[in-house]
């Protein structure tokens, strides 16, 4: 009874030693408006990834192109869509989000906001509306768990991408709403969406088409990260599908091409290529496309493709569906 009190007012007063911690140098002075005094994590976790904030710049007004007006993307290049009800499919091209990591947009009346970060192959889609407010994002240039951190325009509170929750700041605790959008080829985008639109290249000084982590998901070791690989001998940058706190060796899903299982139907095809291998992402390694749907309604279902490190840090307790 004793330890397990103990294990009880430990969970109790870890918030509150969060957000009693020292702010480390110079956060102060380059976050003025940000409250370090709420935090759900240690500051020791976060580290800076290199480029200051906003140093890897967002995209806020992208603009948008009749895919067959497009000849700059391959078909086997990688692309994020996202298709809602009643508005024109949209193709979020990797090429440009490797050097953005995040895109502002509106479809109809939804705010949306694209992210993906590299070092976790993690695209997300968040919807920006939260409690009557919206919110818009740009890269803060740290780390959790080689995860991208993001932080809100309107209050710079610091959000998770890998899960789109506020860790630090005036918003901690909030989470964003996740929409449906996956990474697939940017041919099978036009097969289904013929009168879909791509966003056009940004216009920025930026190599598009080329991926500026060459191997990166040949490596045995993530980029500042030290926690633990994950189970069952997984390498930490195997590829996963998570849905929720659940995930599929990406491995497992290509031999048997589909799966039906807790309540989703998975597919796998050929034809996507790695957005991490080559230096040139057209030149890359065929990974495929994974796409997740509800067994009895067929509706598409919130997943993303990640690397198995990073479904472990964030979801430790989290469900392996193995096979076998």
């Amino acid at each position: 009874m004793k330890s397990a009190f103990f294990a009880f007012a430990m969970m109790i007063a870890a918030p509150l030693a969060f957000a009693q911690q020292p702010t480390p140098p110079f956060w102060d002075a380059e976050w003025p408006d940000t409250d370090f005094s709420k935090s759900s994590v240690s500051f020791v976790e976060i580290l800076s990834g290199g480029p200051p904030k906003d140093g890897i710049p967002a995209i806020d007004d992208p603009q948008f192109i009749k895919i067959a007006d497009d000849d700059l993307i391959e078909d086997v290049e990688p692309i994020v869509t996202v298709e809602l009800e009643g508005e024109i499919p949209r193709a979020y091209p990797i090429r440009y989000l490797t050097w953005h990591e995040i895109v502002n947009d509106r479809i109809g009346d939804v705010p949306v906001t694209v992210t993906f970060c590299p070092l976790c192959n993690s695209a997300l889609v968040f919807d920006g509306r939260l409690n009557g407010q919206e919110l818009t994002f740009g890269v803060s240039g740290k780390l959790r768990n080689s995860d991208m951190v993001m932080y809100d325009r309107q209050t710079e509170s610091w959000w998770q991408q890998f899960d789109g929750e506020a860790i630090v700041g005036e918003l901690l605790g909030a989470e964003l709403t996740q929409v449906a959008g996956w990474m697939e080829s940017f041919a099978e985008f036009k097969e289904r969406n013929p009168d879909g639109i791509v966003m056009a290249q940004p216009n920025a000084r930026r190599p598009y088409g080329e991926n500026p982590y060459a191997g990166y998901d040949s490596l045995s070791k993530p980029f500042l990260y030290s926690g633990e690989n994950p189970p069952h001998d997984i390498e930490p940058l195997a590829r996963v599908l998570r849905v929720g706190d659940t995930a599929w060796p990406l491995q497992r899903i290509r031999e048997e091409g589909e799966i039906i299982e807790d309540g989703v139907r998975i597919t796998w095809a050929s034809g996507q290529v790695s957005a991490l291998d080559k230096r040139r992402i057209s030149a890359s390694r065929d990974v495929g496309t994974v796409r997740v749907f509800d067994a009895e309604t067929g509706a598409a279902v919130v997943h993303e493709v990640v690397f198995a490190f990073a479904f472990h840090a964030f979801t430790p307790e989290g469900k392996w569906n193995l096979g076998g």
